[in-house]
């Protein structure tokens, strides 16, 4: 399976760890209820299909990436810098 890292380019998805569905990135404000840190630590759906992920390019240029990935064909559609899409 190719990754399209938006720095090294196509890179071979061996060069990567995966960290989990992308929903991590929503993090709650420190002061936020233990109601709604329960939720993001312990309450993740797990799609069969279109999803968004969150893979750190390890064996390469060192960046975190939200990469766009069918869970059931692995196909991957596409790759973002993860300071890009949280910066949304």
């Amino acid at each position: 399976m190719l990754i399209p890292c938006p720095v090294c380019g196509p890179r071979d998805s061996r060069e990567f760890t995966c960290k989990g569905h992308a929903v991590t990135l929503a993090r709650p404000q420190a002061d936020a209820p233990p109601e709604a840190w329960d939720a993001y630590l312990h309450l993740r759906d797990n799609p069969a299909g279109p999803t968004r992920e969150l893979w750190h390019h390890n064996a390469g240029c060192t960046a975190w990436l939200v990469v766009e990935r069918n869970t059931v064909t692995h196909a991957v559609t596409g790759a973002r810098l993860a300071g890009e899409v949280a910066a949304r």
